[in-house]
């Protein structure tokens, strides 16, 4: 029992300092030139829903710290929830995806179409009190009409937890429009993966979200406040045949 707790230690310091490395310090520092660090933009959110599926508590408020940047090799994004469960629970999430773009690494041109560019890509998930989640596989930078950016990763996804893998599709985007005189952003993420080893089922998570650019009312940039609705539909919620979850969620975004 005292190894099994031990190993369960282990990985759950590995896990932590992998996702704080790569969070707080694998951006590169600005003084290293724009040449190696293009852009990067990060935000806090806040969220309130109600009707969560197999959580200690129906209702939550959830803050999470996002950020992203892309330099010469590729791209990076990251974020950490807390999640506090109403008079009940509070528990830690994160995930961190890094891409090497193959264009920047050989020298070739990958654009085909819709694809701007194919990368190396991974993924790690970390659940507190779980561990680890492991993924590897492909990515690529669509180029749609009235998107910002469209990513889509292709995975072969590893759960330690689990008794074998499966394959995972993530989906990411952002597009800005005007309505009358008003900037609005519709944005967001998906995923869908296979059953693992015969103890779950294929499901979806899918995560849309409609927002108001506010930073006028702050006097600030349109999208330097962004206020809306965020609806999280999660079709077999960790796998569990018919466990569905719908929740809209009130969303306050503040780019920093």
């Amino acid at each position: 029992m005292s190894q099994v707790l031990s190993n369960k230690l282990v990985v759950r310091i590995s896990c932590n300092l992998v996702l704080t490395f790569a969070l707080f310090g694998a951006v590169p520092s600005a003084a290293e030139g724009g040449e190696w660090l293009l852009w990067q933009t990060t935000n806090v959110q806040l969220l309130r829903g109600e009707g969560f599926e197999l959580a200690p508590n129906e209702d939550a408020t959830i803050v999470t710290l996002e950020h992203a940047h892309r330099w010469r090799y590729g791209d990076f994004y990251g974020f950490v929830d807390h999640l506090n469960y109403d008079q009940t629970d509070s528990r830690r999430y994160a995930e961190i995806t890094p891409r090497l773009s193959l264009s920047k690494l050989t020298g070739a041109t990958f654009q085909n179409g819709i694809v701007r560019d194919v990368f190396v890509a991974g993924q790690i998930e970390f659940v507190e009190s779980v561990g680890c989640r492991y993924m590897k596989g492909l990515g690529f930078d669509l180029k749609l009409p009235g998107f910002k950016f469209f990513k889509a990763n292709l995975f072969h996804r590893n759960n330690p937890q689990r008794a074998d893998s499966t394959w995972q599709v993530y989906l990411a985007w952002r597009s800005e429009f005007q309505l009358g005189r008003y900037p609005f952003a519709f944005e967001g993420f998906a995923d869908f993966f296979g059953e693992e080893g015969g103890t779950t089922e294929p499901g979806q998570l899918l995560v849309p979200r409609f927002l108001f650019g506010a930073g006028k009312l702050i006097k600030q940039p349109d999208y330097q406040l962004e206020l809306g609705v965020e609806w999280q539909y999660w079709h077999n919620k960790f796998g569990v045949d018919g466990r569905t979850e719908s929740v809209p969620q009130i969303q306050i975004k503040y780019n920093l």
